[in-house]
């Protein structure tokens, strides 16, 4: 007795789109709430130097960056080619950097503040003796933990 097996045509179910938007704008509110947006405007130029055994920031929220090099190019018309110092969104001098330093740090909360780190972007010519300044200013402020930041040198293979 041979038996004649019938397959049966099955339909796929409609794929129910009715809470599709309601995914979207939960993805999109997550990308909003975890998103930091940049809230320093750069004044100054800078090309960062490069270098070998560079390591990344961890805690970002612990960090605060000063920026030293030649004004951007729509501000040197007024402020001329030297070097100059930004601390948030405005340039300052190496005496500014001590409150700046007590401002940030109230802002932290405060396991952040003990884990504060600054960073320095600055640019590759920049004189050395304003880098000196800047962390001799740094060590009064008592702001131990100093990065420099520079990006990745390329190895030549032999």
């Amino acid at each position: 007795m041979i038996r004649r097996i019938r397959r049966r045509e099955h339909e796929l179910p409609q794929l129910n789109m009715a809470s599709l938007p309601d995914l979207i704008f939960t993805v999109l509110f997550f990308f909003m709430i975890v998103t930091h947006m940049r809230d320093v405007t750069l004044k100054v130029n800078y090309k960062v130097p490069q270098g070998t055994e560079l390591e990344k920031l961890v805690r970002k929220q612990a960090v605060s960056y000063i920026y030293i090099g030649p004004p951007a190019l729509e501000l040197q018309d007024r402020l001329g080619k030297d070097t100059h110092i930004q601390l948030n969104d405005k340039l300052s001098e190496v005496s500014d950097i001590e409150n700046y330093i007590k401002e940030e740090r109230k802002r932290m909360s405060s396991e952040d503040a003990q884990r504060m780190t600054v960073s320095i972007k600055a640019d590759e010519k920049t004189d050395v003796g304003i880098i000196s300044d800047v962390k001799m200013a740094l060590r009064r402020a008592g702001a131990y933990v100093i990065n420099y930041s520079s990006t990745q040198k390329n190895r030549k293979k032999q």
